[in-house]
């Protein structure tokens, strides 16, 4: 796992010159890349590559970086880990390839030597982003993994082309003077990420997943090309699906998973994995120790909240496989010590607050490995939300009550006509009680509300991923894009084809939600502490097989990861694993009526939005009051806000 950076300045500056910004900015990527760094630079072409290395696999100078291919046409820096590496490497011998050393970056070179780069990246599995330089054709190319696992930012400063790993490489170049994107905050505020393509930043952009970018040497620019779509596979998948039994099914996918842990367990350094001893990560740890000659490392951290601790859970799995477990309790001192580095390690505005959580968790694994296997991506895959329910729930009765009748009984219950209020309080608590989420009675008149105006399912989930629900409003100047989701919208308008609500609303997640929140969180946390995650699940063969499988071998009697559970089954008891989800966060609300109170009070104060001129002030001092009296659950929202005024501080 490394860091990557570089650019190209048509102004061809001297080698020196290129050298040292390339360096500056590659520096700032030292924490992904303790163990070396290297540069590149063609001052004729006026190209620099920078580098920063954490050694997994070859350790020797054999596997530094910026590499030049065999036959010295293309160099590359490489952010991530292709598995099937060592298949590639016997299918490409025999043409005639000699290699040096052992590492995947050098099959890499060789694959596209081969091939060319889009066949290449067709047979690589793995988590990556890298850039590479054509030194013949004169060209760069900017190429992200399937799933968006590896980050990879990329864009302008007047004629200059920019690209790195994270956004603080980017603002170290002279010529970059960073400008806030006022339209993206507005989408932070509603999501608590900033969505792809875009960044915090106007003018720089994210590289869509699963895409190719190519820059001519004259600055021509073309659109990303996209050499693999979640959503044409999700597409394919509901037209061809999955037509064996059950029983085939979980062979099939125990054998699918097996094989991508196994080919992630490959590294020259410690390895272990995170263990919460929910059904994601006991899977992959069970199919770890199954292939493991001695003790898998584990890590699980536990917090004195028992409504925030799942560390019990994980002891029992941990002890029924037999890892080498560590517990790590946090205290919240502990906890709220990571407050003030969030803004360093997140450099775009990001307000998941599970963040802390993963950075401790992270911390921890790093003193005994350097690379740890994680259970991310089965709710997306495997229909694990309790969104996905209650959504669908809803909407089952919701549909048929015509919009302009939704509407007005969404402004009835808002409180607009007290009459129409009256008549319907009952009968939507009732309602409420039965098929919405835990809070305040307030709190679920509002969401009813916000159910009832929605034109059709996608506004509807919309609104069940969303924070601030009127951002543009709350962000002066802003103009909220369109949403997210129509990035994958068909071209009718309607329903993807062939998909049903709960494939759809997997589908969205995994474009959005797991790329911009779950994945960047677990990067920015992980490669804080200098420690690599791998993320097995999310091989895109098992995305692929996922996409096939009939929504009743995933979705059973309410609960969702149907056959993900009988798979593990093979290898942990279920009452072991069978218990409500909780999710991995942080006591946030509390917090901020207790210790974290003064901080926020700082970062919120009324003079302070207003001087500094990008919220309106109003509704955020109204939450803030209501959230100190008790009146209204108001973290996630304030967690928004207080996570960009904490970036800016540090940034701006």
């Amino acid at each position: 796992m490394c860091g990557i950076t570089g650019f190209l300045d048509p102004g061809l500056p001297n080698s020196q010159e290129l050298t040292h910004t390339a360096r500056l900015m590659a520096d700032e990527l030292a924490h992904r890349g303790p163990d070396d760094s290297g540069i590149w630079v063609d001052a004729t072409a006026g190209v620099a590559l920078g580098f920063r290395r954490l050694s997994i696999v070859d350790l020797s100078p054999a596997g530094s970086q910026p590499m030049l291919s065999s036959g010295g046409r293309y160099v590359v820096v490489f952010n991530g880990e292709v598995y099937n590496f060592e298949k590639l490497r016997r299918d490409i011998e025999p043409k005639g390839h000699i290699f040096r050393g052992h590492s995947d970056t050098e099959v890499m070179l060789a694959a596209i030597e081969e091939w060319g780069l889009e066949a290449a990246v067709k047979k690589f599995t793995g988590m990556f982003a890298f850039a590479l330089w054509d030194r013949r054709e004169r060209t760069l190319h900017l190429v992200r993994d399937r799933l968006g696992i590896k980050p990879l930012y990329y864009g302008w400063a007047d004629k200059i082309f920019l690209f790195a790993s994270e956004l603080k490489a980017i603002c170290r170049h002279p010529q970059f003077t960073p400008q806030i994107d006022r339209d993206a905050l507005a989408l932070q505020m509603r999501y608590n990420y900033v969505p792809k393509p875009r960044s915090i930043y106007q003018k720089i952009s994210k590289l869509t997943p699963g895409c190719v970018l190519t820059l001519k040497c004259n600055g021509s620019l073309t659109p990303p090309s996209p050499y693999w779509s979640a959503a044409e596979i999700a597409e394919r998948g509901a037209n061809d699906p999955f037509r064996g039994s059950k029983q085939e099914a979980r062979e099939q996918l125990d054998a699918l998973l097996r094989d991508s842990v196994r080919l992630r367990m490959i590294a020259d350094v410690p390895l272990g994995a995170f263990l919460s001893g929910g059904i994601d990560s006991s899977m992959v740890v069970a199919l770890m120790q199954a292939q493991s000659a001695r003790p898998v490392k584990t890590f699980t951290i536990g917090f004195e909240d028992a409504q925030h601790d799942e560390a019990a859970y994980a002891k029992a799995v941990a002890a029924h496989l037999g890892t080498e477990h560590t517990e790590l309790r946090i205290t919240p001192q502990e906890a709220l010590a990571v407050v003030p580095k969030l803004p360093v390690l997140f450099d775009e505005p990001f307000s998941d607050s599970s963040q802390i959580p993963t950075y401790l968790i992270s911390a921890l694994a790093r003193r005994a490995v350097t690379v740890s296997l994680s259970g991310d991506g089965g709710d997306e895959l495997f229909g694990g939300y309790p969104r996905y329910f209650r959504a669908n729930r809803i909407w089952e009765i919701e549909r048929w009550l015509p919009l302009p009748l939704r509407r007005m009984l969404a402004d009835a219950i808002a409180g607009r006509s007290l009459e129409a209020h009256n008549r319907w309080l009952g009968w939507s608590r009732e309602w409420l009680d039965r098929y919405g989420r835990p809070g305040s009675a307030g709190e679920k008149m509002g969401k009813l509300a916000e159910t009832l105006r929605a034109a059709n399912f996608r506004e509807l989930y919309t609104c069940f991923v969303s924070h601030w629900k009127q951002p543009a409003s709350l962000v002066l100047g802003a103009k909220e894009p369109p949403a997210v989701f129509s990035a994958i919208a068909s071209r009718s308008g309607k329903r993807e084809a062939g998909l049903s609500r709960f494939g759809e609303m997997m589908l969205w997640d995994i474009v959005n939600y797991l790329a911009d929140d779950i994945l960047t969180k677990v990067d920015r946390a992980s490669m804080g502490v200098s420690l690599e995650v791998r993320v097995p699940i999310l091989d895109h063969r098992v995305v692929e097989f996922a996409a096939r499988l009939p929504l009743a071998l995933k979705i059973r009697r309410g609960q969702g990861k149907w056959l993900l559970r009988q798979a593990l089954y093979r290898y942990v008891p279920k009452e072991l694993i069978e218990r409500p989800k909780m999710g991995f966060s942080a006591p946030i609300g509390e917090w901020l009526k207790g210790d974290l109170r003064e901080w926020a009070e700082e970062l919120l104060g009324e003079a302070r939005l207003r001087r500094e001129g990008y919220f309106r002030s109003e509704p955020i001092r109204k939450l803030w009051a209501e959230h100190l009296a008790g009146q209204r659950n108001g973290e996630d929202l304030l967690w928004d806000v207080l996570m960009f005024q904490a970036w800016r501080e540090r940034w701006t």
